[in-house]
């Protein structure tokens, strides 16, 4: 299926401005009609949404940037990109336990008022 720029950014819950962003950091490259409009595809979501998945896990623009050139380079760059994914992967481990270690925390915090509460 085929989803102008409006469609596009409407089925990816983001801004016409964000998607022109991502298209000026060549994160997503549309095709063109013959009147030189912006159109994208069933493929493009899928692309998109894991563009919004590595952002939402912390991975910076430079990142996904580096990334999305070396996946439109094609499958000699495949060692390189999953090296990339798994140091994300790492980082995003260690940020996953030390947001548990603050949850014990307060949770620890939380016990403490409501036994004095409880007094």
């Amino acid at each position: 299926m085929e989803y102008t720029s409006g469609q596009f950014a409407r089925l990816m819950g983001i801004s016409l401005d964000t998607l022109r962003y991502y298209e000026k950091e060549k994160l997503i490259i549309p095709n063109r009609k013959e009147n030189n409009h912006r159109i994208y595809t069933d493929n493009d979501i899928s692309w998109m949404q894991f563009i919004k998945r590595l952002k939402d896990t912390g991975m910076p623009i430079k990142e996904i940037r580096k990334y999305s050139q070396l996946r439109s380079e094609g499958s000699t760059t495949m060692s390189e990109r999953m090296n990339m994914l798994v140091s994300h992967r790492y980082s995003l481990d260690q940020k996953i336990k030390q947001l548990e270690e603050h949850r014990g925390k307060l949770d620890e915090k939380i016990e403490y008022y409501k036994k004095q509460l409880e007094q």
